[in-house]
């Protein structure tokens, strides 16, 4: 499904990671691991066409993420480590504009019900700067409600500012779309480990 073939990047004059290459199949979970600044966060902007390599390249269904432009970017759903909140939007219309920016529909009552299930519920008309940065982090993961169609999923530190429950919320939610044939890569400082479905660690900066 996915393949990095021999990737490289260079920040400045650090090179983080070079020949880095894996593949991940349909109902699989790669797990990037490594310490601050080896390059995780870059490795998942590369795999999202965010970034280009310096060298190397990224496959999905053996061909060029780059020639498949728009084709690859509908079966993406890639959640930053910074939330992509706006202050000035309500909770609601944060999702509702991130879906529309790719094409999804979402019709009031599923968008109520995905922010519900995040553990939103009473805060969804409250502009996003009033929100703690869990509860924001939490708007821009009910995303993850609308992914069924999108195959692969890159999320970088999902579970960063979550508490307890949210926490098992992601893994549950990840551990349905392993179970559905999707594929995650994922960036974490916390525990992963989804019984039963298949998880693989990749280590950078050794």
């Amino acid at each position: 499904m996915l393949q990095a073939v021999g990737l490289e990047c260079v920040r400045g004059k650090r090179r983080l990671f070079r020949d880095l290459s894996f593949e991940a199949q349909a109902g699989e979970l790669i797990w990037v691991a490594g310490p601050n600044g080896s390059g995780k966060t870059s490795l998942l902007r590369i795999l999202c066409s965010l970034l280009p390599p310096d060298a190397g390249s990224v496959l999905w269904k053996g061909s060029s993420t780059r020639d498949l432009g728009e084709m690859f970017r509908a079966e993406l759903v890639y959640v930053g480590h910074a939330p992509a909140v706006k202050d000035d939007l309500s909770a609601l219309e944060n999702l509702r504009f991130g879906l529309a920016q790719h094409g999804i529909p979402g019709d009031e009552a599923a968008l109520h019900e995905a922010l519900a299930w995040f553990g939103l519920r009473g805060r969804e008309d409250l502009p996003a700067r009033a929100l703690s940065q869990g509860q924001r982090r939490r708007v821009a993961l009910a995303r993850l409600a609308f992914g069924e169609a999108q195959t692969l999923w890159i999320l970088d530190e999902p579970l960063a500012a979550l508490d307890v429950s949210a926490v098992e919320l992601v893994r549950s939610r990840i551990g349905t779309h392993l179970a559905r044939g999707g594929v995650v890569v994922l960036t974490s400082h916390q525990d992963v480990e989804l019984g039963g479905l298949r998880t693989r660690r990749l280590l950078l900066g050794e």
